[in-house]
């Protein structure tokens, strides 16, 4: 009996390990029923964590170190500035003051908390029909949500595009069985 449950409880374990490691934007999140102000920015980042998480997934150290010219910054840099700014569409989704990122953290570390603060911007405002309460705070200055917008996420949706084109020249393109338009992945 033991040596039947032993093999039983190590595949449960690494079953659980792996689906407690799972990071949101795998695929887009099925879009919501209606359209209001707050399914529409939501979807807007979910957007852009599908394309992160497809941008960064499999980088290597040698794609974090690529810059394409020597006046421009890292894939590890801009993961970085990437970071920073999914914290300020998260502290607005949270009306708090933006904060800027701990440092010392490992790509792996920054991947995961960039996802998973899109994840909770976007949850947040896809429960909102006002989104007008949500403010872009920064110490004394508050910036209405339009500015997240043209802000942040269209700031981070380029920089996306960004990893991906540099993924592509330092020799390890993006995964071809994405779908951006649909936010799947072909099997």
């Amino acid at each position: 009996m033991r040596a039947v449950l032993t093999p039983i409880l190590l595949l449960f374990a690494v079953i659980t390990t792996s689906a407690q490691s799972k990071l949101p934007y795998y695929e887009i999140p099925k879009e919501a029923n209606k359209f209001t102000s707050g399914t529409v920015i939501s979807r807007m980042i979910d957007g852009l964590g599908f394309r992160y998480y497809w941008a960064t997934e499999g980088l290597t150290e040698k794609d974090l170190e690529y810059k394409p010219s020597a006046e421009a910054k890292t894939t590890k840099e801009t993961i970085d500035h990437v970071l920073s700014l999914s914290q300020v569409i998260k502290n607005a989704a949270l009306k708090v003051s933006h904060k800027e990122a701990k440092s010392g953290m490992t790509f792996v570390e920054k991947r995961k908390a960039t996802l998973e603060n899109l994840k909770q911007a976007s949850d947040i405002l896809r429960s909102s029909d006002d989104v007008s309460q949500f403010k872009i705070i920064f110490g004394e200055k508050e910036f209405p949500l339009w500015n997240a917008i043209n802000g942040p996420i269209a700031d981070a949706i380029w920089h996306a595009g960004q990893l991906a084109s540099f993924r592509r020249a330092s020799g390890n393109p993006i995964n071809s069985k994405i779908n951006h338009f649909t936010g799947t992945v072909r099997k």
